[in-house]
């Protein structure tokens, strides 16, 4: 039986803002989490990104609060995120939707000077909004009491124990007192959250719109393979992107925040309109790149997994991972992306020797197949047992770090070998000064500020070739 928001008990001021927005009727999850949180009952939500979780809590907890009002540095309600993006994006929901209302909402996130911050504690905020780290900052400063708090929030609580939040979460609920509401959403209940809400939540109701991990039938997914170097898997990306049917704008996913900032240059470098997000980025610069991407004024989207949860970013028609997640979950969410509120979406997946074991995860995981492409695209390799059984970090291994940083061999040089320790690449910075300028383009660096110059496919003008190291430098040096 389909309900109108106007059914579900809401406050006549709730009411009118979403009126206002557009909308009359609920999502799945919005229908069945908003009479329980309206009820002041604990609440497990699960469901899958994009099905509107955010106002599943955000509209009746304007309604609770509509009644009392807020002291300084004792907010009534705290809302927790996993990142500095999705916190803000709830902060618009207030906005939005709490218009009526004269609420004061508190924005608790990275990036912020703390002065600013703490006029806004000082102030009062009926709603908290913050990440753990930077919230448990200001408590530890004595500018923030919790005792006042009525109503928990713990958003993308799966994401939290990704990024390994979940000591932050366990004592932040300690601060807490013990007669309050939790709500609790997430996309999946690994062992990990169950035990989280088995310890902090009261006899819960569980909401589930969707199986877990189910990915959108709107979503066209293939998989393609490519060579294992970075100069040919973003070529063969350039490809995609030129082929792609009824592409209008596109995110990118890479593993790695320095691949976000190289394949971000190389596609500019290209004539491509492309734009970089990732976790190193000051808050301004982050918040102006997705500003220009929902406004369309930016049509590419490189991100690391820091954009791939929550995000409402409403009309994305294609996905490409760059890389393969190493976690299945991830892929789920990054695809997520596109193929939303029934639109059709196209998710493209490039796949690298040694990385097919992430793919078997993957399908497990979402229980259906995946296409392959006929072909590799024009400008990438397919990948050879040869090339597997010699592995770079295009492909890092289970449970290895993600930031690891290694290289294919194939990429060397001869006359880099000559070091008898170690490769040059992992040399110090006096010995690659002997090495020719331009082997030297296709080594890394040793600190994050020289890795963004490392793997850029583009190079000096000389040698601006899609990425391909010109023979003579390929020859062995004559030396023993």
């Amino acid at each position: 039986m389909t309900v109108e928001f106007s059914e579900l008990g809401l406050g006549d001021k709730v009411t009118e803002a979403v009126a206002a927005a557009g909308y009359t009727k609920p999502t799945d999850i919005q229908a069945q989490a908003i009479p329980h949180v309206l009820e002041k009952r604990d609440l497990i939500g699960i469901a899958q990104t994009g099905t509107g979780k955010t106002a599943s809590f955000v509209l009746p907890m304007l309604s609770l609060l509509e009644k009392g009002r807020a002291r300084a540095r004792m907010p009534r309600t705290l809302i927790l995120e996993p990142t500095r993006e999705l916190a803000a994006q709830v902060h618009e929901n207030f906005e939005k939707y709490g218009k009526n209302h004269r609420l004061t909402v508190a924005l608790l996130i990275g990036g912020v000077s703390f002065e600013d911050q703490n006029k806004k504690l000082d102030r009062g905020a009926d709603v908290l909004i913050a990440t753990p780290g930077r919230m448990l900052d200001h408590f530890e400063r004595g500018r923030l009491l919790l005792t006042g708090v009525d109503i928990l929030v713990i958003d993308e609580a799966d994401r939290m124990l990704d990024m390994g939040f979940i000591p932050d979460i366990e004592r932040i609920c300690s601060l807490l007192p013990p007669r309050r509401q939790t709500l609790f959403f997430s996309a999946t209940m690994p062992p990990e959250i169950q035990k989280l809400t088995q310890r902090f939540l009261r006899d819960p109701v569980k909401v589930e719109v969707a199986r877990q991990n189910s990915t959108a039938d709107t979503i066209e997914q293939i998989l393609l393979k490519v060579g294992r170097t970075p100069a040919e898997k973003r070529a063969a990306l350039r490809d995609q992107i030129r082929a792609a049917k009824d592409l209008k704008n596109a995110i990118i996913f890479c593993n790695r925040k320095r691949d976000v900032a190289t394949v971000a240059r190389s596609l500019e470098r290209h004539g491509f309109d492309a734009g970089a997000l990732h976790g190193d980025m000051d808050q301004k610069s982050r918040t102006e790149t997705l500003d220009r991407f929902r406004a369309g004024s930016l049509a590419i989207l490189v991100a690391s997994d820091v954009a791939a949860r929550g995000l409402d970013i409403p009309a994305v028609s294609h996905v490409f991972n760059f890389d393969v997640p190493t976690h299945a979950e991830d892929y789920v969410h990054r695809i997520g992306r596109t193929g939303r509120a029934g639109r059709s979406g196209t998710a493209i997946t490039l796949i690298a020797p040694g990385e097919t074991k992430y793919v078997d995860a993957i399908t497990k995981l979402i229980q259906r197949d995946i296409a392959w492409a006929d072909a590799p695209a024009s400008g990438s390799a397919a990948p050879t047992p040869a090339s597997d059984a010699s592995q770079g970090d295009e492909a890092p291994a289970n449970g290895r770090k993600r930031g690891r940083r290694t290289r294919g061999k194939e990429e060397k040089p001869a006359a880099e070998k000559q070091q008898p320790a170690k490769p040059t690449e992992q040399a110090p910075r006096q010995n690659r000064e002997q090495a020719p300028r331009q082997s030297r383009e296709q080594a890394p660096r040793q600190n994050r500020e020289q890795s963004r110059r490392a793997n850029n496919d583009d190079g000096p003008a000389s040698f601006k070739s899609e990425g391909h190291i010109p023979a003579f430098l390929l020859r062995p040096t004559g030396r023993a």
